[in-house]
Parts: structure tokens; sequence; C-alpha cells
């Protein structure tokens, strides 16, 4: 289990890698989702996750990521996803 702050630290680095900003990072509960990412650049994640393994937040923080420079999930989405967490 990693804490909030580490959490962050994940998503920064991952941005980097990618070659994305978000413009905020937030983590709180949420009821069905395990993250999302707003229009405006925002991520959410949801505080579940911080029980997750390596791999699974990994998924998570790529995916929603990811969203900054693809809204849906198409083909070049599904590539990025696999290449950047193979």
């Amino acid at each position: 289990m990693i804490t909030p702050n580490e959490l962050k630290q994940e998503v920064l680095q991952w941005s980097q890698r990618i070659g994305v900003k978000p413009v905020e990072i937030h983590i709180r509960k949420m009821k069905n989702k395990w993250a999302s990412c707003s229009i405006r650049g925002r991520i959410t994640l949801n505080s579940d996750i911080l029980k997750l393994t390596k791999k699974r937040l990994d998924e998570v923080i790529v995916h929603e990521l990811l969203h900054l420079k693809y809204p849906n999930h198409g083909k070049m989405f599904k590539a990025l996803i696999r290449s950047y967490l193979k």
C-alpha cells in the first residue's frame, strides 16, 4: 500500500514519461470508478487504488494520463497502453 503523496509522485513520473501534464491531481473516495480525467486536465483517483498492486496502479495511472492525449478508447489509445505497460 502506498501513501497519497507517493501516488501523486507516481502520477507525475508517468506524466513525464508519457509527455503530458495534468493540471491537477486529486485523490478522493469515488463510488463507481477507479479514476477519471476531465477535459480540463484534472486527474481524479479513487483513494481505494492506494491498496492496489503496483502493476494495477500503473494501469490506472497510464489509462487516465493517456486520456489527456486521446479522449476516446480508440486503436491508438489501446496501442499506447500496451506499449507503456509491457
